[in-house]
């Protein structure tokens, strides 16, 4: 069940202009989430927008009891979130999401992210790696001003690509390319994806066509995260056409194996 608490902000970090990168202090929710799992938070007690924001979970310190997430402003809520001082108590539900990351019987593993997708990844290349698995990451950005946590991602991996649209910083292309290129020498056990629906179309390709075990966090627009309001819907690739039938990426997902979902 999640658990709601009114956790305090202890650490805030501006990655970019419009990119923040909080800790709070919740030790029930930092003790009981797994890789892949995400908090709903809300943003104002006293005025609109009164929905929770979805917000996925980027590391876990379970001793010390700290949650940190990433976020990116994109509209009003994001924006009263982004004024939150050092010391304001955030009210926090989580951990949400029944479908995480699943690593535990896999040696070798690609992990793919790209844009604002790359956070939910953090922590599941770190859990993977403390668990002496091989792991080579793949992370796209637009351009050189977009690219983030390339340290802290570099310390948690074998090998890690980094790759900008118009070639600004490291190899050209998309990430999805270099997969491709390494995907047969490298003979992973699975993929592991999260960012931008076509990246993620992708990569859904591309592991079924190689017959690889292949997992994707989906981002969609969840006003509850609980399953109440249905406004995350996401169809089975096997339902069929003339009665579709869905899950809902805030409890099925938001980790979904990639060919049960049609995206």
């Amino acid at each position: 069940m999640p658990i709601q608490t009114y956790s305090e902000l202890i650490e805030k970090n501006k990655l970019k202009d419009d990119i923040y990168h909080f800790k709070v202090k919740s030790e029930e929710i930092a003790k009981a989430a797994k890789p892949g799992n995400f908090i709903e938070i809300r943003v104002s007690d006293t005025t609109a927008p009164f929905l929770r924001r979805p917000i996925s979970i980027y590391n876990l310190d379970k001793e010390k009891g700290i949650v940190e997430f990433i976020f990116q402003v994109k509209g009003k809520g994001t924006e009263i979130l982004a004024n939150k001082k050092v010391g304001d108590k955030i009210d926090v539900l989580g951990p949400l999401g029944f479908g995480t990351f699943k690593y535990e019987n896999y040696q070798k593993i690609a992990v793919i992210g790209g844009g604002i997708g790359v956070f939910p990844l953090y922590e599941l290349s770190k859990c993977a790696k403390q668990a002496n698995k091989q792991i080579n990451i793949y992370l796209g950005f637009r351009n050189k001003e977009a690219v983030v946590l390339e340290e802290e991602f570099k310390n948690v991996c074998d090998k890690l690509i980094i790759t900008t649209d118009d070639g600004t910083y490291g190899e050209t292309g998309f990430a999805i390319n270099f997969v491709k290129r390494d995907i047969e020498k490298e003979e992973y056990d699975c993929i592991y994806a999260c960012g931008p629906l076509p990246m993620l179309k992708a990569v859904r390709e591309l592991a079924i066509e190689k017959n690889i075990p292949c997992q994707i966090s989906l981002e969609e627009r969840m006003g509850c995260g609980i399953g109440a309001c249905l406004g995350c819907a996401v169809k089975t690739a096997k339902s069929p056409k003339e009665s579709p039938e869905y899950w809902h990426v805030c409890k099925g997902g938001p980790v979904f194996e990639a060919k049960e979902v049609e995206i």
